[in-house]
């Protein structure tokens, strides 16, 4: 018989990129209202206006009342400094009785999906687009790791937000397919370096976000887009809640094979 799951994550430290809106906003959200008094939550993101706001309706909800420290980093995370600003608020909200410290990769980007492959020739385009999505992934989650040891009674857990996209190619969709692969395996790998972290990919599945309508508006593929704009008229788009609701369960259940690939349809 599997051990009972959680009632909550414990007092935490938990930091959410990309939480300004869509999924990695519900996220923040979620988490809140599953972490103990004390605990700390560095929301970090590019635009300064949305994560105010949900800085300030954090601070009004039961969590906020409750002790639940909120911190808005306004980072870009292809930069340097950006990572270290991030890692450094990270630092100052720890309190050494926290008995958990996680971090949610959700930042990422679609990409130029108006074009094939053959039209991706420019260097500079392509790196560019894989040091938002790949490279500053790897980078904060080495410092975070770096910032915070393994230490006895304390958890660590490392959330990769991926897709169908990182197991299957979709036309037209070359950017993002390729960096969705390439995170999963970078997670893969650290699962297997680092027995006592807990690695989970999460794919969300299709969400009724912005990034959904510029998919459906910008896809070159016809028969890609006519899935997507299929799927959103017939009312098959999750909402951010719905899909969050399962990666919570899976976090306080903490039964999924570390460095696992876990999708919001699986059961």
């Amino acid at each position: 018989m599997s051990a009972p799951a959680r009632a909550d994550l414990g007092r935490a430290l938990c930091v959410v990129t990309g939480s300004s809106r869509g999924f990695g906003r519900t996220v923040a959200i979620e988490v809140s209202r599953l972490v103990k008094p004390g605990s700390a939550l560095i929301l970090t993101a590019r635009s300064a206006d949305d994560l105010r706001a949900l800085q300030a309706e954090l601070a009004a909800s039961e969590a906020g009342r409750a002790g639940l420290v909120v911190q808005c980093v306004v980072a870009d995370l292809s930069q340097t400094q950006g990572l270290e600003s991030i890692v450094t608020a990270a630092r100052e909200a720890f309190c050494q009785d926290m008995d958990h410290v996680m971090l949610v990769n959700n930042a990422a980007s679609l990409g130029d999906v108006s074009r094939y492959t053959r039209g991706f020739s420019d260097m500079a385009e392509v790196d560019s687009y894989l040091s938002l999505n790949v490279s500053s992934s790897l980078c904060l989650t080495a410092r975070v790791l770096q910032a915070f040891p393994q230490r006895p009674g304390q958890r660590r857990t490392v959330v990769n937000v991926t897709s169908l996209c990182a197991l299957q190619p979709f036309r037209s969709w070359v950017l993002y397919c390729t960096g969705k692969a390439a995170r999963e395996m970078m997670f893969r790998v650290l699962a297997e370096e680092e027995p006592d972290l807990r690695v989970l990919s999460y794919a969300p599945g299709p969400l009724d976000t912005a990034m959904q309508t510029l998919a459906r508006s910008r896809t070159a593929d016809l028969d890609i887009r006519k899935s997507f704009s299929d799927m959103f008229a017939e009312g098959q788009l999750l909402t951010c809640e719905v899909s969050c609701a399962k990666l919570m369960k899976l976090l306080l259940e903490d039964t999924y094979t570390t460095g696992a690939h876990v999708d919001v349809y699986d059961p």
